[in-house]
């Protein structure tokens, strides 16, 4: 008897259907098609341990499993509940009528248990559109899909939970997962998944001093603009980039479900219930490799990288000067186009990327270049250092700061500044503007402008024009330094309420660019 049971496979942050095919005919031996890899075939043996665990046998004829379509490579252990459904109804040990009805994923364990499987969200996303009454999945995978309410989302712990759904004689409303106590536990508790701890970001009233570096910060935020930041250690560099997260809005319900198929791509949506809510913070090690942060792997199981896992939120790169130049040139494909494309020898994979780059570097190698003479450092040192904050890369990089030690007088008084709840309206109030000028363009932030919007956007009066040629000829800036002026004027303008971009909005979008100028930090002296 042939059987068909719908699961699924995540390619990028999108779900695929998988057909599990089990028929059970005349013949000896158990055999699994389908380009399945390890992980699959080495779910048989989970899966019949299980199957007697619960008291069921193995029949004594040809089983074979086909997981279609043929041609594409399927891996995990997601695919043991299926196959084990499709034993059980093939052999006519018990009766599933709504097999058909739901989509199926989950690892067994050897005791009949259901564990967790990644993509859970995807999964969801795709029996709504292919028209499935709902899905069966591991409970905490389930705990992803709590806002997917069109479908009927079960989320179960044993291979007995899911039996009882398909057998349809009992009502198993219990068994949603909004009914479910992990859901109402999660609940009551206001745990979303990745809430930062409070400890965790920093109060720009904690920061003393950097007036002009958190003024950079504020517009970097509210318009989503990359941002760099040079000075000796101790001058606050990390504590403005902690700071920076505290001061970001929520994302929007657009925005939280790309982030959200993404993270539970990557299994990591496993602390909560629902969309991801606040904007990731990524911080990797400055000798992170360069799969690490662009994305890779072998094959067709090809993971994201950092900069797909900061979409929509803050990509941090301390130590900037350290990082290896290829990945630091690798930067400028997903810097520019807000996507990331990896490609194999079979597979090519798109991930989103459009994130707010984050950077800190000292100046030097000692990091006290420009402090008296308390820096030991060649020119041909700093000249190799400082070869990395040059040319392309910098180019996409819309602000960039030059922090210096905060006086002592200002550490001895600490007098509070602004704290970040008031600079977070401010943003949020950009962040307002943005996404109604940009409601029909698909984008959502003045940084994610193209040559198109800009245009439209971001018009000149004479006098503008005027003081834009005045910069370009001064500062010798190049065509794509020109639009990245123009995208900050607009956030600078947006922040002040001004409906057009004025000549001191362009100033003072030119003045963050200081790295643009010949010999901005002196490493040729």
């Amino acid at each position: 008897m042939l059987v068909n049971v719908v699961a699924a496979k995540c390619v990028g942050i999108e779900a695929v259907p998988v057909t599990v095919e089990v028929d059970i005919t005349q013949g000896i031996g158990i055999h699994l098609v389908g380009m399945a890899d390890v992980a699959v075939k080495e779910s048989l043996l989970r899966t019949v341990t299980a199957l007697q665990a619960l008291g069921f046998h193995i029949p004594g004829k040809k089983i074979v499993i086909n997981l279609a379509p043929a041609d594409m490579h399927k891996n995990g252990g997601g695919y043991d509940l299926p196959i084990s459904l499709g034993i059980i109804a093939a052999s006519l040990q018990r009766e599933l009528p709504g097999l058909g009805k739901y989509l199926v994923m989950g690892e067994l364990g050897l005791d009949s248990s259901v564990r967790d499987v990644q993509g859970g969200l995807l999964f969801a996303g795709l029996a709504a559109s292919i028209g499935m009454s709902g899905c069966i999945l591991p409970l905490r995978s389930a705990m992803e899909a709590t806002e997917c309410t069109s479908l009927s989302i079960f989320g179960v712990m044993s291979l007995e939970d899911v039996l009882r759904i398909l057998e349809e004689k009992e009502d198993c409303s219990d068994l949603l997962v909004w009914n479910t106590s992990l859901y109402k536990e999660l609940s009551s508790a206001g745990s979303g998944p990745h809430r930062r701890r409070g400890g965790d970001v920093m109060d720009f009233s904690e920061i003393i001093g950097q007036e002009g570096a958190k003024r950079g910060a504020e517009i970097a935020a509210a318009g989503g603009h990359n941002l760099i930041m040079v000075g000796p250690p101790g001058s606050g560099k990390s504590s403005l980039a902690k700071a920076i997260a505290g001061i970001l809005p929520p994302m929007s319900k657009e925005e939280s479900a790309v982030t959200s198929r993404i993270y539970s791509v990557c299994g990591m949506k496993r602390s909560g219930i629902g969309l991801v809510r606040e904007r990731p913070f990524r911080a990797p090690h400055y000798s992170a490799s360069l799969p690490a942060i662009i994305g890779g792997g072998a094959g067709q199981d090809i993971r994201p990288g950092e900069v797909t896992l900061a979409n929509n939120g803050v990509l941090f790169l301390d130590e900037y000067g350290q990082m290896p130049k290829s990945v630091l040139e690798a930067l400028r494909g997903p810097m520019e186009d807000r996507r990331v494309v990896i490609s194999r020898l079979r597979s090519k994979i798109e991930y989103p990327a459009s994130f707010m780059l984050v950077a800190a570097s000292n100046p030097c190698p000692c990091g006290y270049y420009g402090e008296g003479d308390r820096c030991c450092c060649t020119p041909g040192q700093r000249q190799t250092y400082l070869s990395k904050l040059s040319g392309p890369v910098m180019d996409r990089i819309d602000i960039q700061l030059r922090l210096f030690p905060v006086p002592h007088n200002k550490l001895v008084r600490r007098s509070k500044g602004e704290s970040s709840s008031a600079v977070a309206e401010r943003v949020r109030q950009a962040r307002a503007i943005q996404a109604e000028r940009f409601s029909a363009e698909g984008i959502f932030t003045n940084a994610e402008m193209g040559n198109r919007q800009i245009e439209k956007y971001c018009p000149l009066d004479a006098e503008c024009s005027k003081t834009m040629e005045s910069l370009m000829d001064r500062l010798g800036l190049s065509a794509r330094a020109y639009s990245r002026i123009l995208k900050v004027a607009r956030t600078i303008a947006d922040l002040s309420g001004g409906r057009d971009i004025t000549s001191a909005d362009l100033m003072e979008a030119a003045g963050y660019r200081f790295l643009d100028r010949q010999d901005a930090l002196g490493i040729g002296g």
